[in-house]
């Protein structure tokens, strides 16, 4: 792969340097400049670039900064990695810095990533869409300082009562606790939080909807936490042979199975 002078929008991967994609690493090891958001992004993924690049962080720069500084650098015929957590296409942020690059004119490239829901499902052990029990996943947050449109409300989206990831939200569990309850969910319904999943201290706290706010006081959990909520989260399923689909069912016909010949 040979990179073109522009710029190229990376998810790295939620924390494991493992967990990025082959492009995105062909991207990481070839390009000139790479830009990176420190607090989230694993020093050891960056470590991978080339020699020569020029490796900046960009915790510390506001979004003209950010953007003058890979419009400049594609200027010059050079490649940008800019480097976001887990899948940048999910709170991301990346949609204000496409339309100033748009704008002055710069090429850019996204390339997906490994988000931190599926990392924290991995590290549970966990399917979030499991046959007659969930098959619906809302990636949401609760609203904060940050409003979410009317219509997005936790406690509606709760309605639907199917698996419901919740980023951004480890200091508002006490009105995620409210809304699920008010949205008529079990105070029984299992939770599960999966703090820096897959870095090397990936912490898990396994609670209920009725027990979040203490579990994250006990457990220390103010934030880069994956909240996940539902019965799909129930741990004691791997236990039981009762969700079975219908995809490897020796009844079940398709083009490339036509069934089972005794």
């Amino acid at each position: 792969m040979v990179l073109e002078p522009k710029v190229y929008i990376v998810g790295a991967g939620p924390g494991d340097p493992d967990l990025i994609t082959v492009k995105g690493l062909t991207i990481l090891q070839q390009a000139d400049v790479v830009l990176y958001t420190d607090s989230l992004v694993n020093e050891d993924l960056i470590a991978k670039a080339k020699p020569d690049a020029t490796v900046l962080k960009s915790a510390g720069m506001d979004l003209e900064e950010m953007v003058d500084v890979m419009k400049a650098a594609v200027a010059q015929g050079k490649s940008v990695a800019r480097m976001h957590t887990g899948d940048p296409a999910v709170y991301g942020a990346i949609l204000e810095q496409m339309v100033l690059l748009k704008k002055e004119g710069v090429a850019f490239e996204n390339v997906p990533g490994v988000s931190s829901v599926f990392a924290a499902a991995a590290a549970l052990g966990a399917e979030l869409t499991v046959p007659e029990l969930s098959q619906t996943v809302i990636l949401t947050r609760a609203e904060g300082r940050t409003p979410v449109p009317e219509r997005e409300k936790l406690a509606d989206l709760a309605k639907h009562h199917c698996t419901i990831a919740l980023y951004l939200s480890a200091t508002l569990t006490k009105k995620v606790m409210k809304e699920f309850i008010d949205a008529g969910w079990a105070p029984e319904t299992p939770v599960a939080v999966v703090q820096r999943a897959s870095w090397p201290d990936q912490k898990i706290v396994r609670t209920t909807v009725e027990g979040l706010d203490e579990a994250m006081k006990e457990n220390g959990i103010r934030s880069h936490a994956m909240i996940l909520a539902g019965w799909a989260l129930d741990p004691t399923l791997v236990d039981r042979d009762e969700h079975r689909s219908k995809l490897y069912d020796k009844e079940f016909t398709h083009k490339f199975r036509k069934g089972v010949t005794t």
